[in-house]
């Protein structure tokens, strides 16, 4: 894809809340860069073991590094994202990239495990770059195209998210997890030099204070309806995606014998689900995004329930796996195309709320995955799981009675 035709799009300064146009090409490139930075945030999930005494952290301290990335993530979303309405979109994406850049190598070179933790807290704050494109993207997208256009980006970032822990157990074996780190430190180096050229500068219209700007992400919580809803919709699917993800790799290495490498390919055949992005898009244009979200809601504790069956084996949690992925990302994008049309002047934080939600969803399902395994094995902790989005289901339905 020469660079040529990408920057054609980044001609464009975009003030205020006009759009200008998105190419494919842009778009592609935006859906890569999604995907290479969300995957900073899941590349120690896999390898844990291998980098805890290496750095001389204990066992019952090794979790810590999963958990701070997240945290930092979370964190970025609420105290970093809204810049985005208040400063020039271009330079925070490649600031944040350059900046999550400088954080893998320094977790690559550090042997102090106090070191490692806090650039693990790093790593998860300067990964919001992708937060801020989303949102740029969707600006810059005309109104019949903007649900195609978020949820072809969306599904870079969630193939992100499924590609990045068999990316890193692969590469693990052949470079070590310090190779790792610096493999991903030379991506974001070479994405933040991409973003520079590829995209269109834009300076909000939005004028504040930046701890006036923070209070106005909790009113807007507060003053809209259906972005409380959707945030709980997409957080309690992105909860039992999180616990289905941590729980299965266990089940297969201890009841199917796979192989790290096995395993890995399993999560490579799961990421078929991240079609739904693309179609989720369709459907909001369409104005179908109610009938969308019920699919995605019926479908993720039925998918739950299938990969449950005794003696069910790894063929049903291989359609277990694309069936949940299909409706988390296909809920996601339909709640984006929501939430961005509620208010195009504070999109970023709307996103903030948004994905905030999501991820606390996904930190808790990890917290509560290897307990309920323990007590319940794979049968009943499925079935735990799929009453998760099942009770998404319900408030889904019960608030289409009370309009009806």
């Amino acid at each position: 894809m020469p660079i040529g035709n990408v920057a054609a799009t980044a001609s464009t300064t975009v003030k205020g809340e006009h759009p200008a146009s998105i190419s494919g090409a842009l778009v592609v490139l935006l859906a890569f860069c999604c995907g290479a930075v969300v995957a900073n945030l899941y590349y120690a999930q896999p390898i844990v073991e291998l980098i805890a005494p290496q750095i001389g952290l204990s066992n019952a301290h090794a979790s810590l590094i999963v958990s701070l990335t997240q945290f930092g993530y979370a964190a970025g979303l609420l105290l970093l994202v809204p810049l985005a309405d208040l400063m020039e979109n271009r330079r925070l994406v490649v600031g944040f990239t350059l900046a999550v850049s400088l954080c893998l190598v320094g977790a690559g070179f550090t042997q102090s495990p106090s070191l490692f933790l806090v650039l693990s807290l790093l790593i998860g704050l300067t990964s919001v770059a992708v937060q801020i494109l989303v949102p740029l993207a969707a600006h810059m997208a005309p109104e019949a195209t903007r649900g195609r256009v978020v949820g072809n980006i969306m599904s870079g970032l969630l193939l992100g998210i499924l590609l990045s822990r068999p990316l890193s157990s692969l590469l693990s074996e052949s470079l070590g997890w310090r190779g790792v780190f610096f493999s991903a430190a030379g991506l974001m180096a070479l994405i933040a030099c991409i973003m520079a050229v590829a995209l269109p500068r834009r300076m909000p219209t939005h004028q504040s204070s930046y701890g006036a700007l923070i209070r106005s992400v909790f009113a807007l919580a507060r003053r809209h309806p259906s972005l409380r809803e959707r945030s709980l919709y997409q957080g309690l699917l992105f909860a039992s995606f999180s616990l289905f993800w941590t729980i299965v790799p266990i089940e297969l290495i201890r009841q199917d014998g796979f192989s790290q490498a096995q395993v890995a390919v399993f999560a490579l055949v799961g990421a078929v689900g991240a079609i739904a992005a693309p179609i989720a898009g369709r459907l909001a244009d369409a104005g179908h995004g109610q009938r969308g979200t019920l699919v995605a809601l019926v479908l993720a504790p039925v998918s739950l329930l299938i990969g449950a069956l005794p003696g069910s084996g790894y063929v049903w949690l291989v359609a277990c796996a694309v069936l949940l992925d299909f409706a988390v990302q296909l809920n996601m994008v339909l709640g984006q195309r929501e939430v961005y049309a509620i208010d195009p002047h504070s999109r970023a934080r709307l996103n903030a709320v948004y994905m905030t939600s999501i991820f606390v969803g996904g930190a808790l399902g990890s917290l509560v995955a290897s307990p309920l395994y323990e007590w319940g094995g794979w049968s009943l902790s499925a079935v735990s799981i799929a009453t998760v989005p099942g009770l998404a289901l319900v408030m889904f339905l019960r608030r289409r009675y009370r309009q009806a």
